[in-house]
C-alpha cells in the first residue's frame, strides 16, 4: 500500500490531514504499518471501529489510536563523542 492508497481508504470516513506508510530507510520497503491523521475525532473513531480487523487488499489490518512512544528502562541517551 502506498501513502495515497492509505489516504483514500480513510477518506471514506472524513477529512484526512496526512497519511504515511512507514518504510525502511535502507530498502524502501514498507515496515508494515503507517499513520493517519484526521482532524475530526468522531470521523477518526468511526474509521478505527470500521477498519480495525478488516481485510484490505488481501491483508488483515489492525487500526488503533496511536499512543506516545514509551521509553524503555534499558535505553541510554545516545551521545556523540569527538576525540
Amino acid at each position: 500500500m502506498q501513502d495515497d492508497e492509505l489516504q483514500t481508504l480513510f477518506e471514506q470516513f472524513g477529512e484526512v490531514s496526512s497519511a504515511k506508510i512507514i518504510t525502511d530507510k535502507m530498502t524502501g520497503r514498507s515496515k508494515g504499518f503507517g499513520f493517519v491523521e484526521m482532524p475530526d475525532d468522531n470521523d477518526a473513531n468511526t474509521a478505527i471501529e470500521t477498519l480495525n480487523d478488516s481485510d484490505v487488499n488481501g491483508f488483515r489490518i489492525v487500526v488503533k489510536k496511536a499512543r506516545p512512544q514509551e521509553r524503555s528502562n534499558n535505553s541510554f541517551p545516545r551521545r556523540r563523542y569527538d576525540h
